[in-house]
């Protein structure tokens, strides 16, 4: 019996099926890939015919999904893409040398402790790899990942893991946050029964709320909510301005709010005060790219060396 020829495929058909099927669109690929789009919807079109497959179901209303054939393929490319991209940086140079762009995503609220410090030491020591960050939260941050957008994310673990790998750099412990003139401003440490009946401002973004709600359940405290936010700096100026209390982990180094307000940060007491574990996560079954190490590496460093957060 004769056997059938192996089909003919291009690393570049695959980049460019890589970016369509993480875009869902054939026009975003070719902006992310800096190419006509006609370019990107040929290579597609020869890959397609010379697998013999529909990779995609093109919707004209919802962009591109993809067939059973597709979801396949995009999981062993970019695996494959992956080795290649090793493969370069291997015959390029040793560690130091690694150079290219990765795409990182961080939960937004841990954005603006973390990544500074981080991109200004990838900068100094690796001045060939550059940074793309995507801010998101815990389910965007997931999605990310599992599409391929990102190579790899820092992120607190709420133990939703799916196919994902977290390794923790630090724990970030709860404070409650008052105005610096509240009576209870001036404790060491306080309980969630020390506030209780008064108002609490919410940091309002997904699994953060239930986070901070059971938190409060755990104390035996029903808080009063006046008023919720998505924004870190948002909460604590409302604080600052004597709204309510709040209770966050990052604690930033000056307690001036945006709008000149002042708050202080108390150690929150009791045994269901659980911290956060901050983590670099990424796929578990794909393989991580010279990119990914040095920047888990680079991360394990700065945050990862017992300390309770960035310093």
């Amino acid at each position: 019996m004769a056997r059938l020829a192996r089909p003919d495929m291009t690393l570049v058909q695959l980049r460019y099926f890589l970016a369509a099927a993480t875009k869902r669109s054939m026009t975003e690929a070719s902006l992310d890939l800096h190419v006509a789009q006609s370019a990107v919807s040929t290579a597609i079109a020869q890959l397609e015919r010379g697998l013999g497959v529909q990779l995609f179901v093109r919707q004209r209303s919802r962009g591109l999904a993809l067939t059973d054939a597709g979801e396949q393929l995009l999981l062993d490319a970019r695996s494959l893409l992956a080795q290649v991209d090793e493969m370069t940086d291997t015959v390029r140079g040793k560690h130091y040398d690694v150079r290219g762009t990765l795409r990182l995503a961080c939960f937004v609220t841990l954005a603006p402790f973390v990544l500074p410090r981080l991109i200004s030491r990838v900068r100094e020591l690796h001045p060939n790899l550059r940074i793309e960050i995507i801010e998101a939260d815990v389910d965007g941050t997931t999605d990310l990942l599992l599409s391929g957008s990102v190579e790899a994310a820092i992120a607190y673990d709420f133990g939703r893991a799916h196919d994902l790998t977290f390794d923790r750099l630090y724990t970030s412990a709860p404070h409650v946050i008052l105005a610096h003139d509240h009576p209870l401003a001036g404790r060491e440490e306080l309980a969630l029964t020390d506030l209780d009946g008064e108002d609490l401002v919410l940091l309002d973004t997904p699994h953060s709320r239930e986070y901070f709600l059971g938190m409060h359940e755990a104390a035996g405290v029903e808080p009063r909510v006046r008023y919720t936010s998505r924004s870190y700096e948002t909460i604590r100026s409302l604080v600052g301005r004597g709204e309510g209390y709040s209770v966050l982990n990052h604690i930033p180094q000056s307690p001036m709010t945006y709008d000149g307000g002042e708050v202080v940060a108390v150690p929150l007491a009791g045994p269901r005060a659980d911290p956060l574990e901050v983590c670099f996560v990424r796929v578990t079954n794909v393989r991580p790219t010279a990119r990914a190490r040095v920047i888990g590496t680079l991360a394990r460093e700065m945050f990862g060396s017992g300390a309770s957060g960035p310093a």
